[in-house]
């Protein structure tokens, strides 16, 4: 006799909402940086970049909790559009220091705006308490199930 699976609802799984939301913030990212052309990951890179110069590829992967593979095609197309370049370390010849160029601090300048704009549209529902506490909580999963992640993060010292 054929068993019939549980009937789950999926409206109330965490995971299927995590999911959605994700759609829904690359979606309204796309939606506010679409004339800018980078995606959200290309975004991180770009930032993390800016905010530490000179990071390794290997370090900017960790940062933003991307595997190698991954991160190398981002750090590729970033080069290739002219964003972002590749240098030598001067302390180990084989590790390549990553900086950005003229024109990737022109993008980012024009980015960060309209970035923190689709922050604010994708926290648009909240009250600035329940922001306060969203962002708490989702720190809370995030840094708490970390060790799960198939990549993941770890902060810059």
């Amino acid at each position: 006799m054929k068993r019939s699976p549980p009937a789950v609802d999926i409206d109330h799984q965490p995971g299927h909402y995590i999911r959605r939301l994700h759609q829904i913030s690359v979606g309204i990212f796309l939606q506010e940086l679409g004339d800018i052309g980078i995606t959200p990951v290309q975004y991180a890179a770009l930032q993390t970049v800016a905010n530490h110069p000179g990071i390794d590829q290997r370090t900017l992967a960790r940062t933003i909790a991307l595997d190698a593979s991954t991160t190398g095609g981002v750090v590729d197309r970033l080069e290739a559009r002219g964003w972002l370049e590749r240098k030598t370390a001067p302390e180990d010849r084989r590790a390549r220091q990553l900086a950005l160029t003229d024109a990737g601090v022109q993008l980012l300048a024009e980015a960060v705006p309209a970035m923190l704009g689709a922050q604010d549209l994708i926290l648009g529902p909240l009250s600035e308490r329940q922001r306060a506490e969203f962002m708490k909580l989702l720190r809370l999963l995030v840094d708490t199930n970390n060790e799960h992640s198939r990549a993941p993060s770890e902060a810059m010292k």
